[in-house]
């Protein structure tokens, strides 16, 4: 092991760029390479698309991360356009569908929504920033409280974490008060309606800057700063093997889209974190195939629905001059509808769900003019519920070594199923859902669930273990079972059902990950220099 060692990381999402910092920030003498197959979208690396004001840079953004489908820009990408079909749509703006119907598509006929990000930054330019804490049984068993709590907290500093964002809002208060009144008596002390826990940054206008990739890296992407001498983000770059020597991981094999050549990077250490299709896929095409690798694919069915608040209901507790002044403040800051974030969070026994109430002036689908409640003067309130899938072997995504897909890669294929456990909890949300909506309104799209894929929350693919046992792919400190030098993260990592938004989660996950790298990398640098 070198005294200065190199370190590669896979992925420049917000779980990529936490390795990336603290590995630095806890080795003074190390070098970060980071690796990202998509293009930088924003000035700053992994800034948040939604902080674009203009409309038409942000469309231009959204598509560039669209990977196989990404327009006029496909060919910059090094995608062939043969590998698009006419009439592709995206799953969300910013992402790529995975079984989107071309040569080289993802087989998903039972996870369609199945979708990706393909750019610097990850789902962290796209995201709705939103990082509740896990819960009761979403936490991990075998990390004690008290370094699960640590490990959250620093995650939150990572991330920005805002508990308040948009709580001015006379509105948004009241939409919380009026779900307080539904739900009095049913939650327990602490997990009734209150605001959502955001990522990002107040500004003096009142408005948010949405945190993206940008805030984890910090100093890494500041001028100047000592840490960014000793990092490097390589973007266009796709790796093509993590390369290994039995159970020591040497580098990996890169290359560029840019001028399609192919090199090696030795490394030291490999931290793969790209997503939980793409990172399972990496390790497969490489050789690294642990039993649970794919397997255990857990996302949260969804079911959505938007309502037009009620005049009456919410003038009770906001007068027309509160709405007045809000919709002034809004108008200045056009770029970014959203007005106030509420929620449910999940607990259990009675609520193993997770309500999100965004409060906004406009739906987030045409309506016309002469529609029952259009142009609502007190808005509308696009709420959703996430609910858990329990996981199972069978779930997963499995690859074939004799087809490859459009990047040359062994094609994937998802299998996917709700169970009668999944079915329960839905139904049980969608009667909340019913009674949320009842108390703020009148429903303009009934609840309906989406389809499988829709959450954009995949996990338990990579999944972590306390035992070498066949039903995980990595131990307690995200190391891949059997190799010493090979570290996975994101969401795939998370071995529990989860009803909430899992960023947070899987960065509290990467902090301990990485402060074990730190602490291993230590160990063998003096174990060499005493040698």
């Amino acid at each position: 092991m070198s005294n200065h060692p190199t370190i590669a990381v896979v992925g420049s999402g917000p779980i990529g760029s936490a390795y990336a910092r603290l590995l630095l920030e806890g080795l003074p003498d190390a070098r970060v390479i980071m690796f990202e197959a998509g293009p930088q979208l924003t000035d700053i690396p992994g800034e948040s698309v939604r902080n674009i004001a203009d409309p038409t840079e942000k469309a231009r953004a959204r598509e560039r991360s669209q990977g196989p489908q990404a327009g006029d820009f496909r060919e910059s990408l090094g995608i062939p356009g043969g590998t698009v079909v006419e009439g592709m749509f995206t799953a969300r703006q910013g992402t790529h569908l995975f079984d989107f119907g071309g040569d080289g598509s993802a087989h998903a006929p039972t996870f369609p929504a199945a979708a990706a990000a393909t750019n610097v930054g990850g789902q962290g330019a796209h995201w709705t920033c939103a990082i509740p804490r896990p819960a009761f049984s979403e936490k991990v068993a075998f990390i004690a409280d008290d370094e699960w709590d640590d490990l959250i907290a620093t995650a939150e500093e990572l991330l920005h974490a805002q508990s308040a964002a948009f709580a001015d809002s006379a509105v948004g208060g009241g939409i919380r008060s009026l779900l307080e009144e539904e739900f009095a008596g049913e939650l327990p002390q602490g997990y009734g309606p209150g605001t959502l826990p955001v990522a990002g940054d107040p500004q003096p206008d009142g408005s948010m800057r949405w945190a993206g990739a940008d805030v984890v890296l910090g100093p890494l992407i500041e001028a100047g700063d000592p840490l960014s001498e000793r990092f490097e983000l390589r973007d266009l770059t796709l790796v093509r093997r993590v390369e290994h020597d039995g159970d020591h991981v040497t580098g990996v094999t890169v290359e560029d889209l840019r001028t399609k050549e192919t090199s090696f990077v030795p490394a030291d250490l490999v931290v793969v974190a790209a997503d939980a299709f793409r990172s399972p896929q990496l390790l497969w095409a490489s050789g690294i195939r642990p039993t649970a690798l794919g397997h255990y694919l857990t996302e949260h069915p969804v079911v959505i629905s938007t309502v037009a608040l009620d005049a009456e209901k919410i003038g009770r507790f906001a007068t027309e001059d509160q709405l007045d002044e809000e919709l002034a403040r809004r108008a200045s800051n056009p770029a970014d509808p959203v007005a106030a974030v509420n929620r449910i969070p999940f607990s259990e026994p009675g609520h193993p769900f997770s309500l999100q109430v965004m409060y906004s002036e406009n739906t987030p689908f045409p309506m016309p003019d002469d529609a029952p409640h259009a142009k609502n003067r007190w808005g509308y309130v696009n709420m959703g519920y996430g609910m858990r899938k329990f996981p199972r072997y069978e779930d997963a995504v499995t690859f074939d070594d004799a087809e490859l897909d459009y990047r040359g890669f062994p094609n994937m294929t998802i299998t996917y199923e709700l169970t009668s456990s999944e079915l329960e909890e839905i139904e049980a949300a969608t009667g909340r859902l019913r009674r949320a909506g009842g108390a703020l309104g009148v429903f303009v799209a009934e609840p309906r669930l989406m389809p499988n894929g829709s959450s954009l929350h995949y996990q338990g693919t990579m999944r972590m273990g306390d035992a070498d046992d066949g039903t995980s792919v990595a131990d307690p400190w995200s190391r891949v079972w059997g190799y010493d030098n090979l570290v996975v993260g994101g969401n795939a990592l998370i071995p529990t059902a989860t009803a909430m938004n899992p960023t947070l989660m899987s960065v509290a996950i990467a902090v301990r990950g990485a402060r074990k790298a730190v602490e291993q990398l230590r160990a063998d640098a003096a174990a060499s220099v005493t040698a």
